[in-house]
């Protein structure tokens, strides 16, 4: 069997499946494909591809349904993403012209991402604040022990204890301290990640292991006072998936509600050269979300925030990507015009 033609068969799979909700047999992949073969050659394909964990069959039927690893595969193999179709540049448009204000351009935004997808869309909110960097002092605390402290124009003043893997004298300190001054004073709090490589740069070798441990506090503070939030639409999108998910759907749906997990996911997730992130089934790392899929694409310019869908695994992934894709783009388009 040609790794060429097992690709076509799975790809074949997923696509049927996720179209019929029903398992996918050999006579009827020939009937619907163009894969020049014999559905005697067909079953064959299916069995290794079975053997190697990519499709398996539900029950005592002769079909055959991807598992999330052939899922993966299919998902890993989508090289052609599509841009916003002229309708939905249209619609965008219109959204974004009727929206009111900020807020109400971002709801609107996941709305019409839930209707394009048909299921839950998800925008990870960074809680802006208006506070800026005013001051960072590194003060000794005897031995290799050193007090971290971030002053903000709010007045709000954020500390944290650190050890060192040497200790340093308090003028070493000081430079350490007037460096991060010089780079980060009157940055945005919520202007995350910092440009830890530079600030380690920033000062000769020898300071540089402190450097690199006080920069990496300083992150970690900032990091602690951003509180996110979800905007959500589509949950009876989600709510109509009760035969893809069954049991699940009541996990998926409070782990929705909560937030708490969905926003780690998203944190967690990195964007891959096609610009987008993608994580199935187990993936996800969170037993509530064991039978979704998540796509996400960052949008904005500072924050890393996400925007994306949670599916059951048997969604359409290829029209899925594109659409959260697009939108992403075409969100951070705007709000750099903004």
């Amino acid at each position: 069997m040609s790794d060429t033609r097992r690709l076509q068969v799975l790809r074949a799979i997923v696509e049927d499946y996720v179209h019929s909700h029903e398992p996918v047999g050999s006579k009827a992949l020939v009937d619907r494909h163009n894969l020049e073969v014999s559905p005697a050659t067909i079953r064959n394909d299916m069995a290794h591809l079975e053997a190697d964990g990519l499709i398996e069959a539900p029950h005592t039927s002769a079909g055959r349904i991807p598992t999330d690893r052939g899922y993966r595969l299919f998902v890993d193999r989508i090289s052609e993403i599509r841009p916003l179709s002229p309708a939905e540049q249209r619609a965008m448009d219109a959204l974004v012209e009727a929206a009111d204000d900020y807020e109400a351009m971002l709801e609107q935004t996941v709305r019409l991402l839930a209707m394009l997808t048909n299921q839950v869309a998800v925008l990870q909110h960074p809680q802006h604040s208006t506070a800026r960097i005013r001051h960072v002092e590194v003060l000794s605390m005897g031995r290799q022990k050193v007090l971290v402290v971030v002053i903000l124009s709010s007045g709000k003043v954020e500390q944290r204890m650190v050890t060192l893997a040497e200790g340093l004298e308090e003028e070493s300190l000081h430079v350490i301290g007037r460096r991060l001054v010089a780079q980060l004073h009157n940055r945005s709090a919520t202007a995350l990640p910092l440009p830890v490589d530079r600030l380690i740069g920033s000062v000769e070798p020898v300071l540089q292991p402190a450097m690199a441990v006080v920069a990496q506090t300083v992150a970690a503070i900032l990091e602690s006072g951003r509180v996110d939030r979800i905007i959500m639409a589509g949950t009876a999108n989600l709510a109509r998936s009760d035969q893809d998910l069954g049991p699940s759907l009541g996990p998926v749906l409070e782990a929705l509600e909560e937030q708490v997990v969905l926003l780690r996911l998203l944190e967690e997730m990195k964007q891959d050269e096609r610009g987008l992130s993608v994580r199935i089934g187990h993936e996800t790392s969170h037993d509530s979300l064991a039978g979704t899929a998540v796509v996400a694409a960052e949008y904005g310019a500072d924050d890393g925030a996400q925007l994306g869908v949670v599916g059951p695994t048997r969604m359409d992934y290829g029209s899925t990507m594109s659409a959260v894709r697009a939108m992403a783009r075409y969100l951070s388009r705007i709000l750099s015009e903004g």
